[in-house]
């Protein structure tokens, strides 16, 4: 009777969509060996290697990632693109075949069962700390949840750090464009605490370029922009005014 208790007050509380960590139901008195006793009734259903969902329920990166973040307390976020795609920022990009952006600290790392579960597209896990932790983070509702993505002004810095390897300079541009309501409040601590020189004038650069009203709120002088020059594209164009070398189709967009 107590382990039937222990399963209705779990499925009383479920969230459509969600995964269950293994680690997370043990701590809420549910041992290893009652979720096989569930698993073998046909209650859970394996979602890999220490976790599981309900049977019959699709579940998304989404629902995976309000595990990582809710169940393991992991400071992952989706992020970049994927964030502003998310929010109505990218229309011409189609998600459902997108790489998902994921980002968190340096030493973080995520589990088995998430990183080798098909979710139908690339996960790409960033782990860096140029940008301040907690920083300009939003709650994204997904059906009965929520996870944490990044607020535009965090996700388009972020799209720069990718740049240019994984991310074109072209189309950050075209993402930055679009994005006329930033919020200045925000993008000042932002840019303040963001340890990358290159993201900073990169920024700075295209923000002037696109003329938007937002720019001019912005203190640049309490920015750390370095010294000297910085080449992001061999035998491209120099722009003196930020010290950087660009793509001649970004300079001349």
């Amino acid at each position: 009777m107590h382990n039937e208790s222990k399963l209705k007050k779990l499925l009383d509380n479920h969230l459509s969509g969600t995964v269950y960590v293994a680690s997370w139901l043990e701590d809420r008195g549910i041992s290893r060996a009652l979720q096989q006793r569930y698993r073998k009734s046909g209650w859970l259903e394996t979602a890999g290697t220490g976790a599981f969902k309900r049977p019959g329920e699709q579940v998304t990166w989404q629902g995976g990632l309000y595990a990582l973040q809710s169940q393991s307390g992991l400071a992952v976020h989706a992020g970049a693109l994927t964030a502003l795609a998310l929010q109505g920022y990218a229309h011409y990009l189609r998600l459902g075949a997108e790489t998902v952006f994921l980002f968190s600290p340096p030493k973080t790392s995520l589990p088995a069962w998430f990183k080798n579960r098909d979710w139908g597209q690339h996960l790409h896990h960033c782990k860096t700390s140029v940008l301040p932790p907690e920083l300009a983070l939003a709650d994204f509702q997904v059906g009965a949840f929520s996870v944490k993505i990044s607020a535009p002004e965090r996700a388009i810095l972020e799209c720069l750090h990718l740049s240019p390897s994984t991310l074109d300079l072209v189309e950050c541009y075209q993402l930055l464009e679009g994005l006329t309501t930033l919020r200045p409040k925000l993008l000042q601590p932002l840019l303040e605490q963001c340890s990358s020189i290159k993201i900073k004038r990169l920024f700075l650069y295209m923000a002037e370029k696109a003329g938007h009203d937002w720019f001019q709120r912005l203190d640049i002088a309490k920015f750390d922009l370095g010294a000297g020059a910085r080449t992001i594209t061999k035998g491209g164009v120099y722009v003196s005014r930020y010290g950087l070398t660009l793509p001649e189709e970004l300079v001349n967009q």
